[in-house]
């Protein structure tokens, strides 16, 4: 889930044109007749080991490519959304640059990004790239933009709870009326454990009502994108086991209004059951936490009917040059696209000490799927056989609605009314949203 933009990015556009470097267009050679191409996302300074990787990979990829220069530009995040439509808008973009999923609509209908259908096919196993993935970087048959990483959403949960409550860890619930099973018996283990845990705050329980509507089959928009659906019995049926988890099972625990830290701190302290969220979750509960990987698993989404997916790309400056658009689809094929590349080179991750073997990202299907998963398995350092399971079971996945952040907004009062009020009218809740996200949707026409 991303932050909402700042209101006033567009005006510091003239900022920006000052402090950014000079844009794709004036870099297209350098000495000695090379093809020059800026590229952002290198990993700032501070993390170091990171960053050494990122160069020790441009200066692998120039020696076997002589004739291109790379110019990395540090940026954490990666995209900065207070920063990012001032950017573009300003056509200061790098030749190569980073978006997210839901960014890539927005960067083609501003006619800001160079088409790159010429060139896909000169990438190798492009054609093992999950459909899913590159149908986001294409409109009207023409391809904007190449993945860098995906994510889909399911559940984590805590092994060692499972046992001590008696539940086989090796067989995670499959629906929520399995997970709400699960969460009064973890709940029941007492000494303030908690079965499971949902967001209502920050925009993040808008984002989580969205994972699990998806769950139950649901959408949030109309297909035009004009409507709010959630005001449906997919709808219903989610803030309705929510209800009766908190209220008339008393497996969620008194403290609500919680944020992913909050519920990422109950997991590595060993006091919670089960929350939804991303395989990359699994080394934040570690690394912050102090989680164990033994004890920390994924299952598929709940019902397996969807789930959220997301993740980001790189797309290309409109002003690039056919030599610079070449270039940039070279570098991103070598440093995100190749197994046993850039970054997915397994054995240096290993080596630093990274997680290897976690279920994504999950890019590829066919051979190139089997190349990279035989390589994760060569160099894995964490408990694969916990993630099996969520890696083996294919559920549909949707994007964010259109005005994600504004509608999450909504959506968080929703979440805080059923978790913190007995007596909350889920009918009620879910039509005074809907008539809010409507006129969300209407101004944004």
């Amino acid at each position: 889930m991303r932050k909402l933009r700042a209101a006033g990015a567009l005006a510091a556009a003239g900022l920006l044109l000052a402090a950014t470097a000079c844009s794709s267009a004036d870099d297209d050679s350098s000495a000695g007749g090379k093809t020059r191409i800026t590229v952002n996302c290198e990993p700032p300074k501070s993390a170091a080991i990171d960053r050494a990787s990122f160069e020790e990979d441009i200066a692998l990829f120039e020696k076997q490519n002589p004739d291109i220069d790379i110019v990395a530009h540090d940026a954490f995040p990666c995209m900065d959304p207070k920063t990012f439509d001032a950017k573009l808008a300003g056509g200061q973009m790098e030749t190569v640059f980073y978006v997210y999923f839901t960014d890539v609509a927005n960067v083609v209908k501003r006619k800001q990004a160079a088409d790159i259908s010429d060139y896909t096919s000169k990438v190798q196993g492009y054609g093992d790239i999950q459909p899913s993935v590159t149908d986001i970087f294409k409109k009207d048959g023409k391809t904007y933009g190449l993945p860098r990483t995906n994510y889909s959403m399911g559940l984590i949960y805590n092994r060692a709870l499972f046992t001590k409550a008696g539940l086989d860890p090796n067989t995670p619930p499959a629906t929520w009326d399995d997970v709400r099973a699960a969460a009064k018996k973890i709940a029941a283990l007492g000494n303030g454990t908690v079965g499971y845990a949902d967001y209502s705050a920050s925009n993040q329980g808008g984002w989580h009502f969205t994972a699990e509507m998806y769950s139950q089959g649901g959408t949030m928009v109309s297909d035009d994108g004009k409507k709010a659906t959630v005001d449906s019995p997919e709808g219903k049926a989610v803030l309705q086991t929510l209800k009766d988890m908190r209220w008339t099972d008393n497996s969620m625990g008194t403290k609500q209004l919680l944020q992913i830290t909050d519920v990422q701190q109950m997991m590595g302290a060993g006091k919670l059951g089960m929350y939804l969220s991303a395989p990359d979750n699994i080394p934040e509960v570690v690394k912050k936490y102090k989680g164990s990987y033994t004890d920390l698993a994924i299952a598929p989404m709940p019902g397996s009917k969807g789930t959220l997916l997301g993740g980001d790309g790189y797309m290309f400056n409109k002003k690039a040059t056919p030599k610079q658009i070449e270039a940039g689809v070279k570098w991103v094929e070598f440093q995100n696209l190749t197994p046993g590349s850039g970054a997915n080179n397994w054995q240096r991750a290993a080596t630093n000490k990274a997680p290897v073997g976690l279920p994504q990202p999950n890019l590829w299907s066919g051979a190139t799927a089997e190349k990279d998963n035989k390589l994760k398995a060569q160099y894995a350092n964490v408990p694969v056989d916990n993630y099996a399971k969520f890696q083996d079971t294919v559920v549909p996945g949707k994007l964010e609605p259109p005005q994600a952040q504004q509608i999450y907004s909504v959506l968080d009062g929703v979440m805080s009314a059923v978790l913190t009020n007995r007596n909350a009218n889920i009918d009620g809740l879910l039509s005074d949203a809907s008539t809010k996200i409507d006129r969300l949707l209407a101004n944004q026409r």
